[in-house]
């Protein structure tokens, strides 16, 4: 779809905000709930068994990236083929990732390592421990929202498909759904509104996830304590969102810069799951305002799995928010890109 400047703008910036997010919060991962004028800065953080560098994403972003990979190529993240490709990169990327997650490093685990044999393995761990609603479905479906900003229908079909692959519960895709819908919300319209999606949802879905979005408003990030659940992960994110104003009434990404920063500040001072939290924060700010309210010492430091760095993200999302536009060659690709960074 053609995107104008403001809207290209702010859509070049989604993974790199959730990246700044998620190192962010990778330094203070359950080290809370911290008092509220706890500085709160990038540092390295520790995932079970390995020791994360400053600036160094976790497995959430990890995760996104082949979903970005894919969706860049032009590919539907709804075909069984796309599906396969993408949990192919996320077994390998599991093959040497220090944690990734009860019910994620379960379902990444069997030998078969096609979306079926995934899906299967999730099910049976889901059958075992009776759960299966953590946030690391979350974060990875960013990519989902850029690759479908001209369809809100198959972005809800999209995002559910990439979540039920590993997480089984109702309340894991509705979030994603509800997550995705939202970050192409404030893309294309410049606005912060976790209800737009509530009517992709079932009817009986909608009452409950309203209500789930109104506590949200009326708590602190820090009342979550359960954010590992992916419900609490949302709203956790939502919370420090409208909780902190932006700097003014413009709508320009410098404006925002000051929401950005003291948002994902205040999801890490909530305790717990930091680096999911922030992320989803940081995605969603990042859609509102674009590149230029992630701070610049973030852009820089920020690098993960695998092999990346800010830059490499933005032109992901770039790409991602454009690659069903099959008609562009790539010599035009390349020079947006480098327009954008």
């Amino acid at each position: 779809m053609n995107l104008s400047a403001l809207q290209h703008d702010r859509s070049s910036a989604v993974l790199l905000g959730m990246a700044c997010g998620d190192a962010l919060g990778a330094g203070y991962d359950y080290a809370g709930p911290l008092p509220p004028d706890t500085p709160v800065g990038m540092r390295g953080g520790a995932d079970p068994g390995a020791l994360l560098a400053r600036g160094e994403w976790t497995d959430y972003t990890a995760l996104a990236v082949p979903v970005a990979k894919a969706a860049a190529a032009g590919l539907d993240l709804r075909a069984e083929s796309t599906l396969d490709r993408i949990v192919a990169e996320w077994v390998d990327w599991a093959n040497t990732a220090p944690f990734s997650g009860l019910q994620l490093g379960a379902a990444l685990s069997g030998k078969d390592a096609t979306a079926a044999g995934v899906r299967r393995t999730a099910k049976e761990q889901h059958a075992l421990v009776g759960r299966s609603a953590g946030n690391g479905c979350l974060l990875r479906t960013a990519p989902v929202a850029l690759a479908y900003l001209h369809d809100p229908a198959a972005l809800g079909e999209a995002t559910r498909a990439l979540s039920d692959l590993t997480h089984c519960e109702t309340d894991a895709g509705d979030a994603c759904v509800l997550w995705g819908l939202a970050i192409r919300h404030a893309v294309l319209e410049g606005d912060l509104d976790l209800r737009v999606g509530l009517d992709a949802l079932s009817p009986g879905r909608r009452q409950l996830w309203s209500a789930r979005i109104g506590e949200a408003e009326r708590l602190m990030p820090r009342d979550f304590t359960r954010n590992g659940w992916v419900v609490q992960a949302l709203q956790g994110a939502w919370s420090a969102i409208v909780h902190t104003e932006p700097d003014s009434d413009s709508d320009t990404g410098a404006e925002g810069r000051g929401q950005y920063r003291r948002a994902l500040q205040t999801a890490v001072r909530g305790g717990g799951n930091t680096d999911a939290v922030a992320g989803v924060a940081g995605a969603l700010l990042a859609a509102r305002w674009g590149l230029a309210a992630v701070p610049s010492e973030w852009r820089r430091q920020v690098q993960g799995w695998p092999g990346l760095r800010g830059a490499d993200l933005v032109r992901l999302s770039v790409l991602a928010a454009h690659g069903q536009d099959t008609t562009e060659s790539g010599e035009h690709q390349t020079f947006r890109l480098h327009a954008v960074t």
